[in-house]
């Protein structure tokens, strides 16, 4: 075999172990974003990955979608900057406007639900794949919703009860909780608005929840009824991997049309920002663990090749 010169070798090592690169970055995971996974969100809950999948209301969605929630953690919508009512339209808050997810703007009675206690803990799992900063907005819909009937704008009231700025990403999740409205029965809408500040999306999620009678009274027929659909349907997805409650500051927002206890329960101390996702874009992110690792023999064994050839 005739001696390859310097050029030849590099040439050589260049074709062989490119392409290998390439094929590995583009196997990569291309990861999103987040949504609640306690209380489930009807996109988490619905998606391959949830408990939910079998329900009339999922199985209804995902027709109306045409396609499965896969993509459940990437709802969101680019520089919205705080205008959510006048960029999400009524009848669409749960897709936040996006055809991809209009199947979770069903108005349907029976989408399964998370059981909560009026003026408890609500204990929030917010899935994440990607860290961000940013804001989580946290609104009940008000007293007489009607389930039946698109979600409005007009169903939630002007200010939320609760915000959390900044929690830590822990184990695969934001985790904060936050007091709940002590005014609230039956079946309403939990809806989360995540602004982030690293990056310029929002995003937008359903939570449906249904609240039992208060401590000391009976209940009515209508409640009764949701706890025997509670008790028949999944009422809320496995436990996330870790308990731990993040330690970010809730700031309750009171306000005349959502009539909630003044604080937000037992406020820990705040926590120290998640420092920002690298790249600002809107664009999901790939970081190359696996890959990187592969990587790393591919050119092992390219480099081996090129001292191969050069003994001969």
């Amino acid at each position: 075999m005739p001696r390859m010169t310097a050029h030849h070798i590099a040439a050589l090592a260049a074709a062989t172990v490119s392409p290998l690169l390439l094929n590995l970055w583009a196997a990569g995971p291309a990861l999103a974003h987040g949504a609640p996974m306690e209380p489930s969100s009807r996109v988490y809950g619905c998606s391959p990955e949830g408990t939910r999948t079998g329900t009339a209301a999922c199985k209804a969605a995902i027709a109306a979608n045409g396609t499965s929630f896969a993509a459940w953690d990437n709802l969101r919508v680019a520089n919205v900057n705080g205008r959510d009512r006048q960029t999400i339209p009524d009848g669409k808050l749960c897709s936040g406007g996006l055809p991809a997810y209009k199947g979770l703007d069903l108005a349907r009675a029976d989408w399964p639900t998370t059981r909560l206690t009026p003026g408890g803990t609500l204990r929030m799992t917010y899935a994440s794949t990607i860290p961000h900063t940013g804001t989580f907005r946290l609104y009940l819909t008000k007293q007489g919703y009607d389930p039946a009937q698109p979600l409005t704008w007009d169903d939630l009231p002007e200010r939320p009860f609760a915000e959390v700025k900044d929690p830590t990403l822990t184990d695969g999740a934001y985790r904060f909780s936050a007091k709940l409205p002590a005014d609230r029965t039956g079946r309403q809408v939990l809806y989360t608005i995540w602004q982030n500040s690293s990056t310029p999306d929002t995003y937008y999620s359903c939570s449906d929840v249904v609240f039992s009678a208060a401590a000391g009274t009976s209940g009515t027929d209508e409640e009764k009824k949701e706890k025997e659909e509670a008790s028949a349907a999944p009422s809320s997805v496995a436990p996330a991997p870790s308990a731990t409650a993040s330690t970010a500051a809730v700031t309750p927002s009171a306000s005349a049309a959502d009539a909630s206890p003044a604080q937000a329960g037992a406020a820990t101390p705040a926590s120290t920002p998640v420092a920002s996702a690298t790249g600002a874009g809107s664009g999901p992110s790939a970081p190359m663990v696996a890959g990187g690792a592969t990587a790393v023999l591919v050119l092992t064994g390219g480099a081996a090749l090129v001292l191969r050839l050069r003994r001969r």
